[in-house]
């Protein structure tokens, strides 16, 4: 289990390196996929799901992670905030992640870009 934890985390840190590369070369691409939040029950549904298996992962790999209080905290931050989506209705989610993607113009997915990388980075670093 320890070692489904680590690959998990590794690969959630591969995501977010290039999610924050794709949000520096295609925010319009980025935007459209974050007006896309909660817009069917699947999509809703799955996405919060899918948090859910890095966040346990989080909690699970804590102690031998190189920050593990920050580990634990994170992840069941991320385990209750899918938890609270869970009830929030589908539509409710959905309204919110519109208005945060026209909040969100595509510079600031560009100027945001380096901080989902480096969080990436620094989980990789921390679990290896």
């Amino acid at each position: 289990m320890l070692t489904l934890a680590q690959i998990i985390l590794l690969f959630f840190g591969a995501f977010l390196i290039g999610t924050g590369f794709l949000m520096l070369i295609r925010p319009k691409t980025v935007r459209a996929i974050l007006k896309k939040a909660g817009s069917t029950n699947f999509i809703n549904y799955a996405e919060i799901t899918i948090r859910m298996i890095p966040a346990a992962a989080l909690i699970f790999y804590s102690e031998y992670s190189k920050f593990p209080d920050s580990f634990k905290v994170l992840g069941w931050f991320m385990i209750g905030t899918s938890l609270i989506l869970y009830i929030v209705p589908r539509k409710t989610h959905h309204n919110y992640s519109l208005k945060c993607a026209e909040i969100l113009k595509p510079i600031y997915f560009q100027l945001l870009s380096p901080f989902s990388m480096s969080f990436g980075i620094l989980l990789i670093y921390a679990i290896i």
